[in-house]
């Protein structure tokens, strides 16, 4: 008998965080997965789930990618000798040809990288979903409304 959790290929991982303003804010062309380099403590806070991904970005320095502005609150039982700094910037993990690329491509053509969503891979591994997009005009973000807009009509419509 197979157990009721048990993990089946094609689910989507379990979420942490989202960043929905960024998919209203920009319009993506690639998404990416990346590990995160964190300490034991922040580990602790996203597994009661105190991560705020509002107005998070990523920034490509010295061959190596940060993720900026990302607020994991530190639990009020996290031990005294470490000193929580709530924003500080994240190392992230990719592949030297991943970091190239998207570095190239950021410079070169204008794209930003936006933390779209956090998520647990596996059980035990944090990672980020990425965006690579550049940012929406006034009127296309009024485009994305209408036709949200429309469907919830539509929806109702369709209910009665």
């Amino acid at each position: 008998m197979a157990k009721k959790n048990a993990n089946k290929k094609g689910t989507t991982p379990a979420s942490i965080a989202r960043n929905k303003r960024a998919t209203f804010e920009y319009r993506f062309d690639e998404k990416i997965e990346a590990g995160l380099s964190l300490m034991g403590w922040e580990v602790k806070s996203i597994r009661a789930g105190k991560v705020n991904l509002s107005d998070t970005f990523v920034q490509i320095k010295n061959g190596e990618a940060y993720m900026h502005n990302c607020t994991i609150v530190p639990l009020n039982t996290a031990s005294t000798h470490v000193v929580c700094d709530p924003t500080r910037p994240r190392k992230l993990l990719l592949k030297r040809r991943e970091l190239d690329r998207l570095a190239g491509l950021v410079e070169r053509q204008g794209y930003a990288l936006v933390a779209i969503s956090m998520y647990w891979r596996k059980g035990a591994w944090v990672k980020v979903e990425i965006g690579l997009g550049k940012g929406k005009k006034e009127h296309d973000k009024r485009a994305d409304i209408k036709e949200r807009e429309w469907a919830i009509e539509k929806a109702r419509a369709m209910k009665k």
